[in-house]
Formats: C-alpha cells, structure tokens, sequence
C-alpha cells in the first residue's frame, strides 16, 4: 500500500534559486537606487550567473568565536573597516572539508545576518578579484545552509561610488567555487 505524500511539496530549488536572480535583475535594472549606474546597464545587465548547482548548497554548523575579535580590512576605496567575528561555519564541498569565517559588519548596529566575503579560485578569472559575499540568516540552532548559488559580487564591482570591505585572508578559499554571480565577460576590466 503506497502513502499519499504528507505535507507541502518540496520548492523546485532550481525554479527558486532562478527567480531569486530574475527579481535582482529586475530591481537592479528598474530602481532608482541600484548600485548599477545608467550608463553600465546596458554591458552588465542581466547579471551573469553561473548555472545552478545544488552540489554548491551544503548544510554548515557555526562554531561560535570564543570571543567576538574585531579585526579591521581594508576596503575598494583605500580605507579600512572593523568586522567582527561571529564564528566559523564549517562544511563539506565536494568531498573537501572546509571552513569560512562569518562576521558581523560594525557599520550595521544589529547582527541580522551573518556576513560572509570570500575568494576562492575563481577570484580575478571567472569572478570578482576582490571577491564576493554572502549573506546568511542567524538560526537557533547553528545549522546553516552555505548556497554559494547566491553568492553575490559586492556593489564596488558595478560602481567604484561604493566602498566594499575585501575577505580577509582566513575565507581565501583554495578552490574553485563554480556558484553564484561572476563578472560579465564583455566587461572584465570593471574596477
């Protein structure tokens, strides 16, 4: 005897991640305020994407800092910024253990989101030099879902108007992270 499913069906992860970029590309081509100026819209949108690879969203857990260290790095515009370590999310990508440390950015006075730049081996080829980011939403239980399908270039990547602070050398990852956004091929000279 077969059991009727219980309960919702599962989102279509793909249909998700998709429409999460199309609603960026939109706001980012129709609001006022994007971060893309007038004059790059027509080379840098729609943004270019890598193709959706669930293998690229792994459950993490967060060890949390024994104590919250600020370390200051430096930012797209020669300055430098305080963030403050939050803890370490620990994972496992393709087979490979690893680790990258999330922060929280002192500008913001609340600790909504877990702040996580990075590079990998894509860093300065396929993606940003500089890196990229994301952003993870706290949980009570210190599971988390590391989705490098959403990992995103820092505004400083479409205008040098924006100040962007660089991974610090502990989330230099040293492999290549094939998810998320990358940098326009057209256009690989942006600052």
């Amino acid at each position: 005897m077969t059991l009727p499913a219980c309960g919702p069906k599962e989102e279509d992860y793909p249909a998700k991640i998709a429409a999460i970029r199309a609603a960026k590309d939109e706001s980012f081509k129709s609001d006022p305020d994007s971060p893309v100026p007038a004059d790059k819209k027509a080379s840098l949108l729609p943004l270019a994407y890598f193709p959706i690879d669930e293998s690229y969203a792994v459950p993490a857990s967060l060890e949390p800092a024994a104590d919250r260290t600020r370390i200051q790095v430096p930012t797209s515009m020669g300055k430098i910024r305080d963030i403050e370590r939050i803890g370490t999310l620990k994972f496992s990508l393709k087979g490979q253990s690893l680790r990258l440390t999330a922060f929280h950015d002192l500008e913001s006075r609340e600790v909504r989101r877990l702040f996580v730049p990075f590079t990998d081996l894509t860093s300065g080829t396929e993606t940003y030099q500089a890196g990229r980011y994301m952003e993870l939403d706290p949980t009570p239980t210190g599971i988390y879902v590391v989705d490098f399908n959403v990992a995103y270039n820092p505004y400083c990547y479409y205008s040098s108007e924006y100040d962007c602070p660089f991974p610090p050398k502990e989330n230099r990852l040293q492999v290549p992270i094939r998810a998320g956004e990358k940098m326009q091929k057209a256009d690989s000279s942006i600052p």
